[in-house]
């Protein structure tokens, strides 16, 4: 086997002063080991050198050789003797303290020092790809595109190493912006350009045993890959602040494995790109897929979808097709998501922001929108679905075209597994590197936003029904003896028929306590100093906030931010991925102001006033509810978790109380309540001491 041009051109690299040709007597005893090779003249060695090291190789092409001396390599609690034993290899570079056994064929290959290569039937890179890494500039009708969101290939995106899913967002969503798509594809095929000449490289601390095949694949350090049974054109990201590691059976192709990542048991995954952090396990059919950091996806059945961080979906019986799903949801079992075109081509999407939970055995139509929050009830909806009220419980009707629609549901129905996502996303987050700045709080500017919205909505609807001019304030007052006689419906939710709401004065009320909270808990710190004093600075540095937010890639950052970046990418001020990154984190420096000024303009939307009459015994009454609703949450909190120990039905299978403490764990030892608790009477005394 010749040495092959990428190989060439990485050999001009090296310090050829390093490497010496073999002496008679050490080539005498690599014979005496039993290796092969048609010319030794091929292989070239550091000192030092010992060739016993050496045993029942073949060499083939160039073969560069590190210093090479006894040495034993840890890996697993197993020991290693160094060397290199039983291989072929062929135009390769192999660093110290490696141990290389049983490999058929390396072929390739950078490798770097204390690795342990172990029973391998092929480890070979050809120069011609890599996918993600950018060892070679590939021409346009090679390249490997994930296809997001859309099965048509109409969002489809070039992956790198270190994308984050704000990248992959801008890229799939703004198709009709022919300078930032123009300038993506630029930036990515710049990737490596400092660095024309590398080639497909196996990390320092690198363990890869007893695996099929391996092509074209980039590994970085302290991985852990054993029992693969094949990788093509792949990049894996691995260091030893976050090793990555890949298990039994997994199948890649045509990916970049985000650091940390841990893919194992018959994971099959093609044209995909992963965050920080991100499980794939048990079987998993993964094909032209993002998934963003903190994620874990197990059994399913996952193609064409770009997946903001924190998504989970752990059912043998699901399957997610052709979304935009923007992070903090859970996928239950039986839900067939991407089932329904409605066309005649496969070219349907369903968008669905943070907090998407479809439960137990539902399906969709697409085209189908959902906002924040959206709980859905079991049953097949079998129209397209525009969902814009969030908090909400949907539910099929007794008619087949219409739906029942419960807004403000989770809030009062069930607030402990609202409050403790953003209890447990904090805990979960396991990056080292947090490249972006996720916001895990269901109460931002966003969520919000979204709650104005259906307050209007809901507040138009139940004037229209009453006959009444009222207030949302007003509504909120009457909000349980106006819900005795309401029967309000909305057109536009589903389509070609209609959704009832639910309590639509009780979830009216709920959205404006729940603003409110969100309104006292942001500007509650500014207030320690009193109440006239820490309004007046709020008012000094108060500026009018945006109103529409975006979530980028789990980021929430203002529209009119993203268009700005839009037009600096377009201008050529933001040239590269990495001044995007940068962009990202410019934008959340701004975001903890921007956040508290739009707490306090939605504070003054609830009265409402301007900024310049907005008074201290305004500021005091909203302290007052503000009390309040925080023992209305907690209360909340604490019911909707009780009833898993009260309820006569949750009893059946236990003798008595102790044996259900006993496998449940006691209510008042639960971490999340426990933690909860003290926030929200620490808020509660906050606003007394301001109030006294």
């Amino acid at each position: 086997m010749n040495s092959v041009p990428h190989f060439e051109n990485y050999l001009t690299r090296l310090n050829s002063n390093a490497y010496r040709s073999l002496t008679k007597e050490e080539i005498s005893i690599l014979i005496q080991n039993q290796n092969h090779t048609a010319n030794w003249n091929i292989l070239k060695v550091a000192d030092p050198f010992n060739p016993s090291l050496i045993r029942q190789c073949e060499f083939m092409g160039a073969v560069y050789l590190d210093a090479q001396e006894p040495a034993v390599l840890e890996v697993d609690g197993i020991s290693f003797n160094t060397g290199i034993f039983q291989s072929t290899l062929a135009n390769c570079h192999i660093g110290s303290r490696v141990c290389i056994r049983n490999v058929h064929l390396l072929s390739g290959y950078r490798i770097e020092n204390n690795v342990l290569l172990f029973n391998i039937d092929e480890l070979s890179a050809s120069g011609n790809s890599a996918f993600g890494q950018g060892f070679v500039h590939q021409p346009e009708d090679e390249r490997n595109w994930i296809e997001l969101v859309n099965e048509n290939g109409g969002r489809q995106i070039l992956p790198f190493a270190g994308m984050l899913p704000a990248d992959a967002f801008l890229w799939a969503k703004y198709r009709a912006d022919s300078a930032l798509q123009s300038a993506f594809v630029n930036w990515t095929d710049r990737l490596g350009a400092d660095e024309p000449f590398q080639i497909a490289t196996i990390g320092s601390h690198t363990s890869i045993r007893n695996c099929r095949t391996i092509q074209d694949t980039w590994v970085g350090s302290c991985a852990t890959i054993e029992s693969a049974s094949r990788m093509v054109n792949v990049t894996i990201q691995s260091d030893k602040e976050e090793p990555t590691t890949i298990g039994s059976g997994a199948d890649l192709r045509n990916g970049v494995v985000g650091p940390a990542n841990e893919i194992y048991s018959n994971v099959i995954a093609e044209n995909f790109c992963t965050g920080r952090n991100v499980h794939l396990k048990y079987g998993v059919r993964f094909i032209n897929n993002y998934l963003g950091t903190n994620s874990t996806i197990s059994c399913c059945e996952v193609l064409s979808n770009l997946l903001f961080p924190f998504h989970e979906q752990h059912h043998n019986n699901s399957f997610l097709i052709a979304t935009m799903v923007m992070g903090q949801d859970n996928i239950a079992a039986g839900a067939t998501i991407g089932s329904n075109h409605n066309s005649r081509a496969a070219d349907g999407e369903i968008w669905a922001k943070r907090g998407f939970w479809p439960g137990l055995v539902t399906n969709f139509k697409h085209n189908s929108a959902f906002a924040s929050f959206t709980l859905i009830a079991k049953g097949n909806y079998n129209a397209e679905l525009n969902v814009h009220l969030p908090f909400t419980l949907v539910s099929p009707a007794a008619d087949p075209h219409n739906i029942l629609l419960f807004p403000g549901f989770w809030f009062k129905y069930n607030m402990y597994a609202l409050a403790r996502n953003t209890w447990k996303f904090k805990k979960r987050d396991k990056r080292k590197i947090k490249q972006q700045h996720i916001e895990m709080d269901y109460l931002a500017p966003d969520t919000i936003e979204e709650m104005f919205h259906a307050v209007s909505v809901l507040q138009e609807a139940i004037e229209k029904t009453t006959g009444k001019a009222l207030s949302a304030r007003e509504i909120t007052e009457q909000a349980t003896e106006l819900d005795k006689s309401l029967h309000v419906e909305l057109n536009g939710i589903i389509n070609k028929g209609k959704a009832q709401l639910l309590k639509p004065a009780q979830g009216l009320a709920l959205y404006h306590k729940m603003i409110l909270f969100y309104a006292i808990r942001e500007i509650l710190p500014e207030l320690k100093s009193g109440l006239s004093s820490g309004l007046e600075a709020l008012f000094n540095s108060y500026s009018e906030p945006p109103r529409k937010w975006m979530n980028l890639g789990g980021q929430i950052i203002p529209e009119e931010t993203v268009r700005d970046i839009r037009a600096q990418i377009a201008d050529g001020r933001i040239s590269s991925w990495n001044d995007l990154h940068a962009a990202y984190d410019k934008a959340f420096e701004a975001y903890n102001i921007q956040r508290r000024n739009h707490a306090l303009f939605s504070l003054m939307q609830l009265f409402p006033t301007a900024p310049d009459s907005f008074s201290v015994s305004q500021l005091q009454s909203a302290l007052q509810e503000f009390k309040s609703i925080t023992s209305d949450l907690l209360n909340w909190t604490f019911s909707s978790r009780e009833k898993d120990y009260t309820t006569e039905f949750r009893k059946l299978v236990y003798d008595d109380a102790e044996e259900m403490e006993a496998v449940l764990g006691s209510i008042e030892e639960n971490p999340f309540l426990s933690d909860y608790k003290k926030e929200m009477e620490t808020y509660i005394t906050e606003a007394e001491e301001l109030t006294a």
